[in-house]
């Protein structure tokens, strides 16, 4: 099997590397392409009028001078020479559960890949520091090994989520919901004047709503998350309402 796999923490990032040196003891073929710098919370922004330099740092591995989804977009239209059997987004330093997704480069990244027609699977830890991530990369290869790309249909994203906690102390694996959470003091001053002020985003740790199902009770319990995410935006839900209203609705041209 082949993997292409990618982060938005820096192709030097801790977790990437782990990652992909278990993916290779475990006999899987693999392709990196990751922002040379860290491009947390990118979301799925393109660079454009500028230049985006791809430099080969070593055997099947490169280095993108943009971000995670440039990556996507570089490695499936210009690197990858032979069939793709599925994305991997991560290990990133972080969770990425509830709204976080939005914001997430990591999820971004498996996201473009879907918008490709590949399986992929966005996987982060649940710690911003001293984050282990051994246990993250033994249970992406217990999912690999036990058939999880052969299940996933093309054009699938799964978010995985795994407690930053000792292998052996993993209690197992939900199929959860994505989350809700909230920052408190979510933007710091750095500098203020009577006409400006500067400030620096990243407050406190967020606090997570135990909801029932949710990927932060699953996390908060011991247990590895696993979340299907889609893409289609459409609310369905809400063509009733808005179906009566243009019908009793008289509109002039």
């Amino acid at each position: 099997m082949h993997i292409l796999i990618t982060n938005d923490d820096g192709i030097e990032a801790k977790g990437i590397n782990t990652l992909v040196d278990y993916c290779k003891k475990a006999g899987y073929e693999v392709t990196v392409v990751a922002p040379v710098h860290e491009r947390s919370a990118s979301s799925h922004s393109l660079t454009l009028r500028r230049p985006v330099r791809v430099c080969q740092i070593a055997d099947q591995m490169y280095s993108v001078d943009g971000t995670p989804v440039d990556c996507m977009v570089i490695a499936i239209q210009k690197l990858i020479t032979k069939p793709i059997d599925l994305v991997i987004s991560g290990i990133n330093a972080g969770q990425n559960m509830g709204e976080d997704i939005h914001y997430s480069g990591t999820v971004a990244a498996a996201m473009e890949a879907a918008f490709f027609g590949y399986k992929a699977i966005a996987v982060s830890i649940n710690s911003y520091k001293n984050q282990l991530f051994d246990t993250a990369a033994h249970w992406m290869i217990n999912l690999l090994n036990n058939g999880i790309t052969d299940i996933l249909q093309d054009k699938f994203i799964l978010n995985v989520n795994i407690p930053n906690v000792p292998v052996e102390q993993i209690k197992g694996i939900r199929l959860t919901n994505t989350g809700h959470r909230k920052y408190y003091n979510f933007i710091k001053l750095v500098e203020e004047d009577k006409l400006s002020f500067s400030y620096l985003i990243g407050g406190d740790l967020p606090v997570w709503e135990k909801q029932k199902g949710s990927d932060a009770e699953a996390i908060d319990e011991c247990c590895v998350s696993l979340t299907p995410l889609g893409f289609e935006l459409t609310k369905g839900d809400a063509f009733p309402v808005l179906l009566e209203w243009l019908e009793e609705s008289s509109f002039t041209k």
